[in-house]
């Protein structure tokens, strides 16, 4: 949670302003000094009722009708008190992070600020498709069937194609794992509001969560694996010299994209329910800028195996997402469509998690602060099967398997037909 007297200075105010959002200064001043003359006057009570207490032989009938006039008023000022608690803590969660200065001005309606672009843009001696296309002629991608399942924005991959699926899967993890330094979780996919709160997720994107009602228990299903690993320290002070510490989980991934309707409806691009190897890093909140680097840098390691061509873009402030200060998004090439598309956003929440989930860290001094935390994609499931599809297509139809995924599918390439052929031939 923000502290609400950094808040009110005039550089958290410019700060807030340059990613879009106006804070409402004169209720959060109001909120704030009365929360503070509550507190001071319920402590002054307190403080009377304890001396009144310790005071020896019975009090008089002047002595009773003041304590009894100060019982009153510590019930009335305690009320007060929860109602202006209620107020902050009803505006604090909905204040976003702070941009971090370094981050560039302007929204995503302006061009774009490319830091680096690796790796040729597959040319082709036919037209490429794109995977929607490359996938149902293979057979792979049943999108009618999806729909019938569940409605719009739903994927049934069958064959070779649910094959390689899982094959991504493995690898990702594998690579993270062993050569990257990232622990293995297991985690629910059903969370409380609680958990949501502490990532940021509640209460700002409330209507892109699914919710479920069952036993008498509300639980969210998970928009990203972050909620969960972030929140496995919730309340929790950490060592600095066991920091920093590295986290993955493979899982589903659900969102009601209330916002985005009508955009990307076709094929595997924004779906209700994906999966994803998420990645989160834990740390000293003075190495989070180098820790940015290192975790957009282990994303890029992935790419790079599968061959795919990408460049990443640094994100302007009015681009940010609600916790991130600072943000790197990876693009990946798309030949069907023409262009780059997101493949990976990996994000620097400074200590802004920390603050809402009680994460701290206590230094070699013994001083204690809150947590700087991490998160990027790495991969997504879906989205690296969409690149796959369309940067290895052939103009036979046939799609070749990037070579670091063959140990993990057994083939080389989807014939025509969309039969695994062992050999790439």
């Amino acid at each position: 949670m923000h502290d609400p007297h950094s808040l009110l200075q005039d550089e958290a105010v410019a700060d807030l302003a340059r990613r879009g959002h106006v804070l409402d200064r004169d209720a959060l001043r109001t909120l704030t000094e009365r929360r503070a003359r509550l507190i001071a006057e319920r402590d002054k009570l307190r403080a009377e009722q304890n001396r009144s207490a310790k005071a020896g032989g019975p009090p008089d009938a002047a002595a009773r009708a003041r304590l009894q006039e100060a019982r009153e008023r510590l019930r009335s000022v305690s009320e007060e008190l929860r109602e202006a608690e209620e107020g902050l803590g009803a505006l604090l969660p909905a204040v976003p992070n702070r941009p971090h200065p370094d981050v560039p001005d302007g929204t995503d309606q302006d061009p774009p600020v490319v830091r680096r672009v690796w790796g040729e843009v597959p040319g082709f001696d036919f037209t490429p498709r794109d995977h929607v296309d490359v996938g149902t002629r293979l057979g792979i991608l049943d999108p009618v069937r999806a729909a019938r399942l569940s409605g719009s924005r739903f994927a049934v991959t069958r064959g070779a194609g649910a094959r390689l699926e899982r094959a991504l899967a493995a690898f990702l993890l594998d690579l993270h794992t062993t050569e990257h330094g990232y622990t293995e979780h297991g985690v629910p996919h059903l969370v409380s509001r609680e958990t949501m709160t502490g990532t940021g997720q509640l209460p700002k994107f409330e209507d892109d969560l699914f919710l479920t009602n069952a036993a008498d228990r509300e639980l969210l299903l998970i928009p990203t694996a972050e909620v969960p690993l972030v929140n496995l320290y919730r309340g929790e002070t950490l060592q600095e010299g066991e920091l920093p510490l590295a986290l993955t989980a493979f899982t589903p991934c659900y969102r009601a994209e209330a916002g985005s309707y009508g955009r990307d409806t076709r094929g595997l691009v924004r779906l209700h329910q994906f999966e994803k190897v998420e990645l989160v890093r834990i740390c000293h909140p003075d190495r989070a800028a180098e820790e940015l680097e290192l975790l957009t840098g282990h994303a890029e390691t992935a790419l790079r195996r599968l061959g795919l061509a990408h460049r990443v873009v640094e994100l302007r402030a009015g681009d940010l997402g609600f916790a991130a200060r600072r943000t790197y998004d990876i693009e990946v090439w798309l030949p069907g469509q023409g262009t780059y598309r997101e493949i990976s956003s990996c994000s620097d929440c400074g200590d802004f998690q920390g603050r809402r989930a009680g994460i701290r860290v206590r230094g070699r001094d013994g001083r204690k602060s809150f947590a700087a935390t991490l998160n990027g994609s790495a991969l997504p499931v879906g989205r690296t099967l969409v690149a796959v599809l369309e940067q290895y297509q052939r103009a036979d139809g046939s799609v070749a398997v990037p070579p670091a995924l063959v140990p993990y599918t057994g083939f080389a390439a989807i014939a025509p037909d969309g039969s695994p052929v062992v050999s790439a031939g």
